[in-house]
């Protein structure tokens, strides 16, 4: 196998391990579970934002960490087209549950966004984080639930962790 094969096989592997990572629930259950009784906001909408913050955190993360790597824009590729075929799934899925129409990544799409967008309004902002968290907690219905607003905080921060970890398991950083 020739060095483009390899590096090839090891961005189709690391774009398929972003993904397992971004759509597995075990750190969303553990935070629901975790969720103080004086929350402001639905824990079902808390749940439902969580997903979307860890999917879209992760591959925020790929952008924001390979920057100026050679391999960032093949690894985002990779990634982004895994979960539109994931979403397309869920979105048909939903659909025939409910009978309505849903573009689920359309909806990644549009809270990448607007997470994007808060964080260059707040340039001042020295952690990401803090940004994230209040932004989550608007998304989930009440911008000002400190326990909404720690949880989307706490997701950010791990799920763009794993990312740099594995990044660096993987000597892309």
């Amino acid at each position: 196998m020739d060095n483009s094969e390899k590096d090839n096989s090891l961005i189709e592997q690391a774009g398929e391990d972003l993904f397992n990572f971004a759509v597995d629930r075990q750190d969303v259950k553990t935070l629901i579970a975790h969720l103080p009784h004086e929350v402001q906001c639905k824990p079902a909408t808390i749940e439902y934002e969580l997903q979307i913050l860890k999917i879209i955190s992760v591959g925020w993360s790929v952008s924001f960490y390979l920057e100026n790597n050679r391999y960032k824009d093949e690894l985002a590729e990779v990634f982004w087209k895994a979960v539109h075929g994931f979403a397309g799934s869920l979105s048909e899925t939903t659909g025939l549950m409910t009978g309505h129409d849903i573009d689920y990544f359309q909806i990644l799409k549009d809270r990448l966004d607007i997470y994007v967008a808060a964080l260059t309004e707040k340039p001042e902002a020295t952690e990401p984080a803090a940004v994230i968290g209040p932004e989550f907690a608007r998304a989930c219905g009440n911008a000002d639930d400190v326990f909404t607003v720690m949880t989307g905080s706490r997701m950010f921060i791990a799920a763009v962790g794993s990312v740099k970890e594995y990044l660096e398991t993987i000597n892309l950083l």
